[in-house]
C-alpha cells in the first residue's frame, strides 16, 4: 500500500506556558498566542497527526494503526494502543514541576494503557537556561514532607543545558522545562501528569492550578535515580548516526545528515523528525523533499531508502 513515507500534520495544543516559536521557527500555523506543544507524530485520542500523503491521506494515524497493521509488521494492532508520542514543546515560561506514572500504576490507577518514559532532545535553549531533573529527598516520608511545606529550592535538582543536549527522564523522575527552552520530546503515548508545583500560577478563571501531591509522592523514585546511558555513534555513508537511548519504551538516534546515504529498515517502523536543514527522501524512484518542521514514518512497506542533502533529524522506533 504504502510504498513511501507516512507525512504526519502536526497538533498544536494551547498551554499557559507557552510562547510563539512553533510558529516563528517551524512555521505552524499556531492558532493561540501560548501555543506550548506541536503533537508531532501522534495517535493519542488527546491529539491525534493527519495523515498528509498516499492512499490514507486524511485519515488519522491511530485510523492508520488500528485498521492497517501491515503498515506497522503487525498482524492485528486491536486492542493495543500505538507506543509512541512525539512532540515539540516551546517554554516560554517555566512548566510546572511534574512526574509520571509508570505502566503498571496507570493502568491500575487512571486506566489507561501506558504510563510515561520520556526523554528529551534540546533544539535551542537560551543562556542560562535550566531543566529541573529530580529531587534531593532521602526517603518518602522526607519527600512528603518538603513538597507539603513548600520547600522547593531545597528540594529540586536542577542542570543547565544547551542546545543538543539530550535528557533522558524515566517514569516516576521529578522534572520540568525551564523557560527558553524548545525541545523535541520522544515518550511513550500517553497523557498523564501529576503536578507537583507551579509556581503559584492560576487558570484562565483565576482558580490555582490543580496539584495532585498524593499521586505523586506515591509515584516517584525515591532516591532520586540517574539513569545509565551510553551513546553509541557509527557513520553509514554521509550519514552520523548517533545513539541516544535504548531503553524498553523506545530508542532514540541523532541522525546528521552531510550528503548521501541508504539506508535499510531494520526495525517494524521508524519515526522522523527533521530538526534542522533540508534533504531529500527516496524510495524505490520516488523522491520526497523534507525539511526542519517536517515528521514522517518509515511504515514496514518500505524496505530501504535512500536520504541526500544536509539536515539533522531524531529518530525513534520501538
Amino acid at each position: 500500500m504504502y510504498n513511501e513515507p507516512i507525512f504526519l500534520e502536526p497538533v498544536l495544543q494551547e498551554r499557559i506556558w507557552g510562547g510563539n516559536k512553533l510558529h516563528t521557527e517551524f512555521g505552524y500555523q499556531a492558532p493561540y498566542e501560548h501555543t506550548g506543544e506541536a503533537w508531532v507524530i501522534s495517535a493519542h485520542p488527546n491529539g491525534p497527526s493527519k495523515i498528509k500523503n498516499g492512499p490514507l491521506e486524511g485519515n488519522t494515524l491511530q485510523d492508520a494503526w488500528e485498521k492497517h497493521g501491515e503498515l506497522f509488521h503487525r498482524a492485528d494492532a486491536a486492542g493495543e494502543a500505538y507506543p509512541l508520542l512525539a512532540k515539540i514543546l516551546d517554554a516560554n515560561e517555566n512548566l510546572s514541576v511534574q512526574v509520571h506514572p509508570d505502566d503498571s500504576y496507570a493502568q491500575e490507577k487512571e486506566g489507561v494503557p501506558y504510563g510515561k518514559t520520556e526523554c528529551w532532545y534540546v533544539l535551542d535553549a537560551e543562556q542560562g537556561a535550566e531543566l529541573i531533573l529530580g529531587h534531593h529527598a532521602k526517603n518518602r516520608k522526607e519527600l512528603q514532607k518538603a513538597m507539603e511545606n513548600g520547600e522547593w529550592d531545597n528540594l529540586l535538582k536542577r542542570i543547565p543545558v544547551t542546545a543538543g543536549d539530550f535528557v533522558y527522564v524515566p517514569s516516576g523522575t521529578i522534572h520540568a522545562i525551564g523557560a527558553g527552552i524548545v525541545i523535541l520530546e520522544t515518550q511513550q503515548s500517553s497523557d498523564i501528569t501529576y503536578r507537583v508545583y507551579d509556581y503559584g500560577r492560576t487558570d484562565a478563571n483565576g482558580e490555582p492550578r490543580e496539584l495532585h501531591l498524593e499521586q505523586a509522592v506515591e509515584v516517584t523514585n525515591v532516591p532520586h535515580q540517574v539513569p545509565e546511558g551510553e551513546v553509541f555513534q557509527e557513520t553509514v555513508e554521509d550519514l552520523t548516526v548517533r545513539k541516544l537511548v535504548e531503553e524498553a519504551y523506545f530508542t532514540v538516534y541523532h541522525w546528521d545528515l552531510r550528503g548521501n546515504a541508504v539506508l535499510e529498515r531494520k526495525e517494524d517502523f521508524l519515526q522522523v523528525s527533521v530538526v534542522k536543514g533540508k534533504a531529500a527522501i527516496t524510495v524505490d524512484d520516488k523522491k520526497f523533499h523534507i525539511e526542519k518542521g517536517m515528521h514522517f514514518i518509515i511504515p514496514s512497506t518500505v524496505k530501504d531508502f535512500t536520504l541526500q542533502g544536509n539536515a539533522e533529524m531524531i529518530m525513534s522506533h520501538t
